[in-house]
């Protein structure tokens, strides 16, 4: 089965089978995914927010960062890509016990890098609250099934 066909098997469920142990750990259920684009629904959980009760700004960042790297697997390469830059605009918070989703989608996909952008919305997606744009680059290291 190709991680791809993994992903597509978890629609509707958590995605306990993530390689990613953070991305268990953040236990996201899968809505939609296709190669280059992924659509996962986070539950966010008190050990997330900040002080003032919002989502934390790096609970945000690590979501965008790992969502955008399940994106890379569903593209079933035979190598992994690293991120090389995360550039990340916050514009709404969630909090606790509220529903977000998390899309992704690559911009460019080049021999050695691919340019991916993540938007995090409110569940009935009337509220953005972050967007982030990433580039990775093809590692030498080869995945194994």
């Amino acid at each position: 089965m190709t991680p791809l066909e993994k992903m597509k098997s978890f629609t509707g469920k958590v995605f306990t089978e993530s390689p990613s142990p953070f991305m268990r750990w953040l236990s996201p259920k899968i809505i939609s995914a296709e190669s280059g684009e992924l659509a996962f629904e986070y539950q966010i959980r008190s050990e997330w927010l900040n002080p003032a009760g919002g989502l934390h700004g790096g609970i945000t960042a690590a979501i965008i960062d790992d969502v955008i790297g399940a994106t890379m697997f569903s593209l079933n390469e035979p190598y992994f890509y690293t991120t090389i830059n995360n550039a990340i605009d916050y514009f709404s918070s969630a909090k606790a016990d509220e529903t977000i989703i998390a899309t992704t989608r690559i911009i460019k996909k080049g021999k050695q890098f691919i340019n991916a952008e993540c938007e995090i919305w409110n569940r009935d997606k009337s509220r953005l609250i972050a967007k982030g744009n990433s580039n990775l680059f093809k590692t030498e290291i080869k995945k194994t099934e």
